[in-house]
């Protein structure tokens, strides 16, 4: 009997006609997803069907943010130049276009009630905006660099806000100001959600753990292991809060937190996961590379969770709410683990009505924002008028209930068929035993010399030795096993240097192997250790990092942007300092002399830097977009 499948590619498809930038499923339904595009367009699709239902046009630059409102009722969009335009998808009309940041929108979400959007951006804010009043009710100030993910609690009382500088900050909308702030995280926090119950928040980040935090005391609850697949890039609580998914570069995790653990884990094809959503018992992860977009369907039936975990979701339904005897106090309710719960049903004065109460923000002035006043120039143009129907017009629209399941592909299931196979398993990543594989089972057969006594049945088979399956896997590819090898022992060689505490000798002896993949490596570890970095370093490495920005490679690239960013936050100043003032002539204060030297060999390598580029900002793309951002800061040290 062949076994359940538990995970597979539902779709690829041409989302739009240059890059896409960016994607977002619905998580009411599960079942739609809007892509937006570096051609400046914002395209809705059902997900298992190839054809866009509908394309939004309007923005004046690349779309670098979509998301769905919480009934699927409204999508909104951030681009480039810091604007956002809101879309009515049941009228197939505008809504709204709303100005004020000043570079790149990052993340956006829907208030719980409908009225109100926030949004984070680069320019480190995040504003908080009146759909029906059209304007910034108010401006949260606080991160030192982008926000990467911002959402609202069930409540609709706080916002959470993930930034690139490793914080994670939660904000009160009725007193307009931080309450608190989260810094355990030891590089960028790339994603943020509220448990759907409890008074319980998750954090992933590219330090490769997640976080929990209870919303009561503010403590750390628990942490995973670092995942071995590299940077959480999304994460989702299941509906029923039993668990959390987190998804990373081609792989799928499961999450508990009481203790903090890895329940269950799934190889994926996906690449660069961008958003993970639940239809009913299938997870659906999306992803997107150049100009297409890809799907992912999960068996949850398949999936690992804690017993435990699955009872406390269960448990905290409002059923299991005890209620107070009339004489005593209202207590706020509480879940089988003693956590306090979200009230989600709209009170009648609520933090929202407060907010919609405050006096709206005069616009901010931004050059980057150029977009039109007229809506005449938002045009929303149906592709396919029976899908359009089907799923966003009515108010009953998509039934979750009565969806089916999406099939794997039929090519899949006659393999399947054609071959039955034993169930699949996954090994966890933070295993803490032996692995028990027979490694037999990853070993070709080969024919036995000996000739069959009879020849109607087949020969028989030996296996093949290690060292003869080594030898046979190595014959045509000796020359990738030679550059493997040699870039093992290289980093085995920097690796030994660094454990011995000599960091900069380790530095030092990468630049000497002349390996461009070494140097990646290095500097992807000094990326997450901001605390290492010196003028020292700077010396060194900034030539280096000049390097990978001319190569080829889009995650040199990246990795070299990255780097440079923190050699500009952390020593702009300073070098800046130290360049229009040098040291008198005649001095003995050698200290200042050395750091003048150095400064002027930064500013050197620098300012070579920026030419190149200047030459690159004009790609289009997240590259483009990041070296039109160090543009703008390398022209700071003129200032």
């Amino acid at each position: 009997m062949a076994a359940t499948k538990r995970a597979w590619k539902l779709q690829e498809f041409v989302a739009h006609g240059s890059n896409v930038n960016c994607l977002a499923l619905g998580y009411k339904s599960g079942r739609v997803m809007v892509t937006g595009g570096e051609d400046k367009k914002v395209n809705m699709w059902a997900v298992g069907k190839p054809n866009c239902i509908m394309s939004l046009s309007g923005h004046t630059s690349p779309v670098e943010c979509v998301r769905f409102g919480n009934a699927e009722e409204l999508v909104v969009a951030g681009s480039q130049s810091g604007s956002l335009k809101i879309w009515d998808l049941e009228a197939a009309k505008i809504v709204r276009t709303l100005t004020g940041h000043k570079s790149n929108i990052r993340s956006l979400d829907f208030h719980p009630y409908g009225e109100f959007v926030a949004s984070g951006s680069m320019d480190t804010n995040i504003k908080l905006w009146d759909v029906r009043r059209k304007g910034c009710i108010f401006t949260y100030k606080g991160h030192t660099d982008a926000v990467n993910c911002i959402r609202f609690s069930p409540d609709g009382r706080w916002i959470a806000s993930a930034g690139e500088d490793s914080s994670l900050k939660m904000w009160d909308l009725t007193a307009g100001k931080m309450i608190q702030e989260f810094k355990d995280h030891t590089g960028p926090v790339t994603g943020v959600e509220f448990h759907p119950n409890e008074f319980l928040l998750a954090s992933g980040s590219a330090d490769r753990t997640v976080k929990f935090w209870d919303l009561e005391t503010f403590q750390l609850v628990s942490s995973t292991g670092a995942a071995e697949s590299g940077a959480i890039r999304c994460i989702f609580f299941h509906p029923d809060g039993k668990c959390l998914f987190g998804g990373s570069q081609d792989a799928l995790r499961v999450f508990a937190w009481e203790p903090g653990r890895c329940l269950d884990a799934f190889s994926m094809g996906w690449g660069k996961v961008a958003d993970i959503s639940v239809a009913s018992s299938q997870l659906i992860g999306a992803s997107f590379s150049q100009t297409n977009v890809s799907v992912y369907i999960v068996d949850l039936n398949t999936v690992t969770c804690s017993p435990s975990q699955i009872k406390r979701a269960q448990m905290s339904g409002p059923g299991m709410v005890s209620q107070p005897a009339p004489s005593e106090p209202v207590k706020p309710p509480m879940s089988a683990s003693g956590r306090r719960m979200f009230i989600t049903e709209r009170p009648p004065t609520s933090s929202t009505k407060k907010a919609s109460e405050m006096k709206t923000e005069p616009e901010e002035e931004s050059s980057a924002s150029n977009e039109p006043e007229d809506d005449s120039s938002n045009v929303a143009q149906i592709e396919n008028q029976d899908d359009y129907r089907e799923v966003f017009q009515g108010r009953t629209k998509i039934d979750q209930s009565k969806a089916k399941p999406y099939k794997q592909p039929a090519k899949e299931q006659k393999a399947k068929q054609e071959q039955p196979m034993k169930p699949a398993t996954i090994v966890p990543a933070d295993r803490n035993k032996p692995a028990d594989l027979n490694m037999a089972e990853f070993l070709p057969k080969r024919p036995d010399s000996a000739v069959s006594a009879d020849p109607r049945r087949p020969p028989a088979v030996k296996e093949q030795s290690e060292d003869e399956v080594l030898t046979s896997l190595h014959k045509g590819h000796e020359s990738m096993c030679a550059v493997l090898g040699n870039r093992h022992r290289n980093l085995e060689i920097v690796r030994a240097l660094w454990t011995s505490g000599d960091i900069k000798t380790s530095v030092d002896s990468a630049v000497g192997m002349k390996d461009l993949s070494v140097m990646v490596d290095l500097l992807n570890v000094l990326i997450l250790k901001h605390s290492l970095w010196t003028l020292d370093l700077c010396t060194v490495l900034l030539p280096q990092i000049q390097e990978l920005l001319a190569s080829k490679y889009e995650s040199y690239c990246h990795t070299a942007c990255n780097a440079l960013k923190i050699v500009l936050r952390s020593f702009s100043s300073i070098i800046k300092t130290n360049v229009q003032a040098p040291p008198m002539g005649g001095g003995v204060d050698i200290s200042r002399e050395e750091r003048y030297k150095k400064c002027k060999v930064c500013h050197g390598h620098l300012m070579s830097i920026r030419g190149l580029v200047e030459k690159k900002q004009s790609m289009s793309g997240k590259l483009g977009s990041t070296f039109r951002e160090l543009q703008i800061m390398l022209n700071g040290l003129d200032d």
